[in-house]
Parts: structure tokens; sequence; C-alpha cells
């Protein structure tokens, strides 16, 4: 580690949990998708072979500790305890022994279950909403256990669906299973377990809070009968593996929770109706007596999943604070999640304030960086961007379920900006059978995307750009203050297409493609921006226009288009202290499937919170000197008043051509990051 910068040297330090020594401070901590014993398997749950390579390519890229995501207990289908398939374990065995020779350790989180925060899909909504069809599927999907809670309630992702209360049966019946699948674990080398979770509003922490918990039985009501499922877990681990082996809990410090499906603001004066910090300071002591060996902490529930889930707009290192307060009151390690830099961690471990670094979504977008980081090699490093598009991109907005697609929910833990995560058999990189002359037109992220991957192929690649920078659209994106990781991706790109064989021609606007020497032509030329069709439209500024700081602003904006753009743009506003209000034509806020309620939710929060007017189901009749003239949807009208108006109501693509052409990104159809990236993987490894 010559080239190590000191700064970061804590974080090479080892230490241990228990009697397991880890090498270094840095923790890849558990994401849904990642499973060892595979995910929303229809066919039952088996050793998963793809998260298997994904940890071994991080383990040899010099991680200290893994936690695979979440392993169910009980199979999703058909209802087979984990116990139950030995087989697994085996395999489990095997792979067991690849880890070590790492010199890495692992721990498999294993999970009581979500209660009411499992992510119901509008697919199979109508299944639990009718008792007939809910007895009918019992056999292949039990909701009695799926959605069983502490007590009967709302479910988080469709209010309209009850959550039965969990039997003391059922109860009983996990924390069997925890012993007999954690006793199977060890013999399988397994360095230790993570129980999930007295965290992020799954049922283990649902039963542990007054606010979900109404149970009158020994599992409600005081402080030790909420908690007592979790140390009942923990109690039943150690008789059945011994005292010695490693139990780690994945632990929210505080719920920041205002109600239900209402979180807090960071920095926001409010009554926490979960747990609050006294009552974690209690906690946190209370579980590492019951035998907890290690706090893997962070904050937030379902209802308030910015905290663990951030998206770009919650601050870096948010949990860093909270969860170095509550190491103060136990003996056992500590490891704080939530958007860390290495910089910041490694001084918060030199300090003593916590043990170990989380990192999670950084090892999706960049299996190496831990490594890059050893050899000084920062600007190397793909940043993960905080999207959730491709690794949980679970979605809601008003009156919907989980709106998420089935295959989606099937494959979590991919990456928008890193195809190969996860769907290595889909997408990789191979020598092109034939090497030939390729033209990239657009300098935006999918045509640098698809000049990168087809320089690395073998084949002779020249891009086209019409602008003076590369980036395209995606530099307006990066814009606003809160995208500093967008920037830092722009930057990273660009380096990228530098270090490879490819010609890069700025300032050069391709009209006739007809001109260009080439086998095979890639157009990537994006998309432009939809207008309204009324009366002022033409004195409105584009959101482009507004992002890339063209045109300026009064102090009331009006922002035409509540979807992500627009709302990133209100959000902009408000943090410079201007007034926005927000219209859009939809019952909700960002509707667009596919966009992770974590995300969704802090700007619906923060709009609320804030009192950032918003108008839904409303629509834009004329755009006047004074404001935005409205007709809301019980048919009255008003004017909104505006010094400015910010038009984001959508884009139509914008091919150059489409004849002969292989057409990739928004030219295409207009999407995101992953829809680019991917779809520009999808042409370049046929070519």
């Amino acid at each position: 580690m010559d080239k190590l910068d000191p700064k970061y040297e804590a974080l090479f330090t080892p230490w241990r949990i228990g009697n397991v020594e880890i090498k270094n401070r840095i923790v890849l901590c558990p994401m849904g998708g990642t499973s060892l014993f595979g995910w929303f398997e229809l066919t039952g749950c088996k050793f998963d072979k793809e998260a298997a390579n994904f940890f071994l390519e991080r383990a040899r890229n010099n991680v200290g500790l893994i936690i695979p995501g979440i392993a169910p207990l009980r199979d999703t289908f058909w209802g087979k305890w984990l116990w139950q398939n030995p087989k697994m374990f085996e395999e489990l065995k095997v792979f067991m022994e690849e880890i070590h020779k790492t010199g890495a350790k692992l721990f498999v989180q294993l999970t009581a279950g979500m209660g009411r925060s499992w992510a119901i899909t509008e697919l199979v909504a109508p299944l639990h909403r009718n008792k007939f069809t809910r007895a009918i599927v019992k056999p292949i999907i039990d909701t009695s256990h799926e959605l069983a809670s502490p007590s009967p309630q709302p479910s988080r992702w469709a209010p309209d669906i009850e959550c039965p209360e969990m039997t003391l049966e059922q109860i009983h019946e996990i924390i069997e299973a925890f012993a007999k699948t954690a006793k199977l674990c060890k013999d399988a080398g397994v360095d230790g377990v993570e129980v999930h979770a007295v965290h992020e509003g799954y049922l283990l922490d649902q039963f542990s809070m007054e606010f979900f918990n109404k149970r009158t039985d020994d599992y409600g009501g005081s402080f030790e009968n909420r908690y007592r499922f979790a140390t009942d877990v923990v109690r039943a681990i150690k008789e059945a593996c011994g005292e010695d082996f490693p139990v780690s809990l994945r632990y929210s410090v505080e719920s920041k929770m205002k109600g239900f499906c209402e979180g807090a603001m960071p920095g926001e004066d409010y009554v926490e109706v979960g747990r609050n910090m006294a009552e974690s300071e209690k906690a946190a002591k209370y579980l590492q007596d019951a035998g907890y060996d290690m706090l893997n902490a962070d904050n937030g529930t379902y209802d308030s999943w910015y905290w663990a889930h951030p998206p770009m707009y919650m601050p870096q290192n948010c949990n860093l604070e909270d969860v170095a307060h509550i190491k103060e009151f136990v003996d056992i390690p500590v490891v704080c999640a939530g958007r860390m830099e290495p910089d910041v961690g490694a001084q918060a471990v030199a300090e003593g304030r916590i043990d170990a670094v989380g990192v999670a979504r950084q090892f999706l977008a960049d299996p190496a960086w831990i490594t890059k980081l050893i050899e000084d090699r920062l600007e190397d490093i793909r940043p993960c961007i905080c999207c959730h598009a491709g690794c949980f991109n679970f979605s809601k907005s008003k009156g919907h379920a989980n709106t998420q697609d089935l295959t989606d929910t099937m494959g979590l833990a991919r990456c928008a900006l890193n195809p190969e995560t996860m769907q290595s058999k889909k997408y990789r990189v191979e020598p092109a059978k034939k090497q030939k002359k390729i033209a990239v037109i657009g300098g935006g992220i999918g045509g640098m995307e698809a000049a990168i991957l087809c320089a690395k192929r073998g084949h002779s690649v020249t891009l086209y750009e019409k602008t003076d920078k590369l980036g395209g659209v995606f530099i307006a994106a990066a814009a606003p203050s809160f995208k500093e990781k967008d920037r830092e991706l722009i930057a990273w790109y660009i380096r990228e297409v530098a270090k490879l064989p490819i010609t890069v021609k700025m300032n050069t606007e391709v009209t006739d493609i007809k001109a260009l020497d080439a086998d095979e032509i890639i157009v990537a030329t994006g998309a432009k921006a939809k207008r309204l069709p009324i009366q002022g439209a033409d004195t409105a500024i584009e959101a482009v226009d507004y992002l890339l700081g063209n045109k300026t602003v009064g102090e009331r904006v009006v922002v035409i288009g509540g979807g992500l753009t627009g709302c990133e743009i209100a959000y902009d506003l408000f943090l410079q202290g201007k007034k926005p209000a927000v219209v859009e034509m939809q019952d909700d806020l960002i509707t667009t499937p596919g966009i992770c309620l974590a995300n969704t939710s802090y700007l619906r929060d923060c709009f609320k919170t804030n009192n950032v007017p918003v108008h839904l189901e409303t629509a834009v009749s004329e755009i006047t000197a004074d404001g935005v003239a409205v007709t809301h949807k019980d048919g009255t009208t008003e004017v909104i008043p505006a010094d400015s108006v910010v038009l984001s109501v959508g884009y139509n693509p914008a091919p150059v051509a489409t004849k002969g052409v292989h057409v990739i990104g928004d030219a295409k159809n207009v999407g995101n990051l992953r829809t680019v990236i991917w779809g520009a993987w999808d042409v370049c490894m046929k070519l």
C-alpha cells in the first residue's frame, strides 16, 4: 500500500467482531438481490452463482467484510424453510473456501421478514385484496406469512391492504428457523450471521416500536416485550452455534418518522413516532447485552426511506453523527452506512467514533473501487450517483402499489451505470469477431458508453460531438448543487474516452451520415424538449436553459411539470432561497415507474414540510405576464403569480437519422441513464 494516501490509513487497520478478525474497516453492506440463496425465485431459493461471483470479485479487490443481501428464512414462493435445503449449504461451504483465500470475511444476513414493508407490486396487489384469491394462491405465496406484522395495520405499499397480526406460532417458527439456519451457516464455514433487522421498518423493527406494535402478549407493550423478538433470536442463535459465533444486528438508530408514510427531513424539528435517540441509547445497550456482537447501523424506515437509501438529495455521511453517538452506549463494534465518503469515514474510524465504514451501492458501480483507492487512483473510480434506477427502483405514486416491473423486482442489485453487475451472462466485454470502423454521433453519456465499449471490443471508433463539450444533456442534469456525483460521472467518462484509442471530433455536427467513413453508425443524438401548445409558452424558460444557467429566473418561479426533472428544478430553486411552485396534471408528483420511492418520497416530503406549493390534477391554460393561468380538478381557475416560468413537460426523441443506423439512448426512447447505458450495450455487444 505504498501509494495509499495517509488520510485513508485508518480504513486499512484490522479490527474484531467477537473472535473474528477483519483485515480492514470497509464493510460491503447487504443489498436486496445479492442473497447467496437467491432472490424471489419462482422455483424456490437456490444457491445463487451470480451473487457468488459478484462477491468473489469484490473480495479479490480488498473488501474486509462482506454481508450479502437478505436471505429469507422461508421461501417467498412455496413456503419451504431455508434450513430444509441442505444442498445450498454444501455449495455455500465450497464458496466460503474461495472467499477465505482472498482474506475477506463473510457474514450471512438472515431475515425475519418485512411485515407491512413487503413491497407489494401492482401485479400481485389484487391477490392480496381478495379473500378468495388469497386462499387460492396460498400454497404458492402465503400472504398471511409474507405480510404478517406485529398488529393489524395498512401496508406501506398499498394502504388499502391490511397486514394481518403475526401469531405466536409464527414468531416461534421464525426464532427456531434463525437458530437452525445459523448453525448450517456456521458448519459451512461462514464467519458469522447478521440478523435482519431492528432496522428500516422491517418486521423486527415494527415489533420494537409502539407506533406499529399494539400487541398485549409477551411481544408487545413494555420496552422489554417490544424488543423480545430480536433478543429471543440472538439467544437462540447463540444456543445453537455457541457464544463465540458472531451475530451482527442491522440497526436503525432513529426511525426519522413523523407518521405513516411520512418521514423527517435532515435537520427538521419534529416529533419522532418511532424510535427516538433516548430509546435508542437504551435499546443499543439492551441488544448488546442480549448477545449481539455488532451493530450495522444507519437510520430510517420505509416511511422515511431516504435515510436508509439516501438519494443524491441527502447529505453525504448523513447518518454518521447519529451512529457515532450511539457507539458511546455500547462496547461492541459499530458500523456506519449512508453515503459514506472514504475520507470522512477514515477520520471517524481514526477518532474512534465508529469502528468501520459501511458501503453498498458503490460496489455495484465499481467492483474495484477499494483497489483504486489503495493505488491512489481515485479519478478512476466510477461513482455511484444514488439514482437507484438499476439496484432498487421500487417505485410508488398515489393510488398505486409498487409499480416496479416484476422482472426488475426479481433482479435487484443491478446497476444503471454498470450493466455487468449481477448480469454477467447478459452483459460482458468480448473481443469482436470482426473489427470494424464505427462512427458514434453524439457525445452524451450514451454516445460515450457506446464508443468506450466498441473500443474495448477492438473496433476503430470515431466519436462526433457538435458542441465543444462531452456530456450532452447530462451536463444540464448534473448542474444543481446536489448533483456532485453526476458531475464526477461526466468527468469519469471523459477520462475513460481519453484512455482508449477513440478519435473524438468536437464541434462537428453530422448532417449527412453517408459522408461518414464507417461500417456501422450509432446515433446517440438525444431528444428535444416538448413545447406546450398554449398562449405565452414562448415566454417560458426551457428546463435545460435554466439548469445550464443560460437564462435567469426571478424570486417566484412556477415549474410546469411535476416529473423528476421538474421536481429537481423546484428543489434546486428552494435551496437557492427562491419561491417555487409546481403544476402537474397527474394526481401525484413523479408518477413514472422505475424511480425509487426513496428518491421520490424525499422530494414529496421536502415540498410538504417546507410549504412549497404543489398543484396536482391541474391544467395550464396560459402563461401571462403576471403568472400561470390554471384550471384545477374541480373546475376552478386561478392565476398563480410568477416572475418566471420553467417548462419541464418532457422530451421527444431527436435522432439525426433512423435508417441504416443503430439508434440508442434518448434518440430512440426517452428514458434515464439505465435505459441509455444498457441500451448502448444491447447494440454494441452485437457489432
